[in-house]
């Protein structure tokens, strides 16, 4: 049962979500996101400047005059939201955890696929798949998505991308739009990745809190690993343990986009202490610059 407090939440958040997508985000989120291609409309009497391998001819024929074949966009799409509920996206060092900025970004794609007609699914995962909910449309299917995700209690709490990007693959038999929401603070998911890459629209969502780049001084801290249990003393003082770790972040952080860039995938980073929305419009924005390119 919902509590008071986060059925408060939920529709602040949908307030708030409507508000920029019906400003801005909708007509971004259809230029950038393609049909599934061209149907047959009507036809109508050729006007110069028309392609002529769009005549009918069969038309053409029986009118005595010239014909063309009118077709549009297939529009309807399947947009599949892919979300990472391991243990680590309760952290937060701000006043969001990551969790939080999961169900705020799939609320803006989610008001944005339905503002289009198009149907909205949820993959929830942890070391295991932990929810699915079936895509469909309507306001009351996207709020229950959004809830899902803030709500949802895990049996597992490490990661695996690879169990969700491999669930996708087996059940979304024709192409989808797929966000892929994860700090993607796990190991051994490129394969999985490049197969969905290669089969559907991918977008990798990549969820940064600033505590997860740079330690800051702190003195001597525990630090627990919120997936493994694991304990360790750090003295974050000593300028080599934090420049080590900032080191190993930044890595990890090239690597990743490394192999995005390799299979051209377009991807969104999230950081806790930024606007969710303008990050979102920023990527809308380079997208349909890159495709027109």
């Amino acid at each position: 049962m919902l509590t008071k407090e986060l059925i408060r939440r939920i529709r602040r958040l949908e307030i708030t979500t409507r508000r920029v997508v019906s400003a801005v985000l909708s007509g971004q989120y259809h230029s950038v996101f393609k049909g599934r291609g061209m149907a047959f409309s009507e036809v109508r009497q050729y006007y110069p400047g028309d392609e002529v391998r769009t005549i009918d001819w069969n038309v053409t024929a029986r009118m005595n005059e010239a014909y063309v074949k009118v077709f549009t966009e297939e529009r309807e799409l399947t947009v599949m939201l892919v979300v990472d509920v391991s243990a680590s996206q309760t952290f937060g060092s701000k006043e969001r955890n990551k969790a939080e900025i999961a169900a705020e970004v799939a609320a803006q794609v989610a008001f944005s696929a339905i503002a289009n007609n198009d149907r909205v699914g949820l993959i929830l995962f942890s070391d295991r798949i932990e929810k699915v909910v079936p895509p469909r449309k309507g306001r009351s299917h996207v709020l229950r998505l959004i809830t899902d995700i803030l709500t949802f209690k895990p049996q597992g709490r490490g990661t695996s991308l690879e169990a969700g990007l491999t669930y996708l693959s087996h059940v979304a038999k024709r192409r989808t739009v797929t966000f892929l929401v994860s700090d993607f603070l796990a190991g051994r998911y490129e394969k999985a990745l490049r197969i969905v890459a290669r089969r559907h629209d991918l977008v990798p969502v990549v969820l940064v809190d600033p505590l997860e780049e740079q330690f800051p001084k702190l003195g001597v801290v525990d630090l627990e690993d919120a997936e493994t249990g694991l304990r360790l003393t750090v003295d974050t003082s000593d300028p080599r343990v934090r420049g080590r770790f900032a080191k190993l972040m930044a890595q990890r952080r090239d690597e990743r986009s490394q192999l995005f860039k390799k299979l051209d995938l377009d991807s969104v980073e999230l950081k806790a202490h930024e606007e969710y929305g303008a990050a979102l419009q920023r990527f809308f924005r380079l997208r349909a610059r890159r495709r027109a390119a």
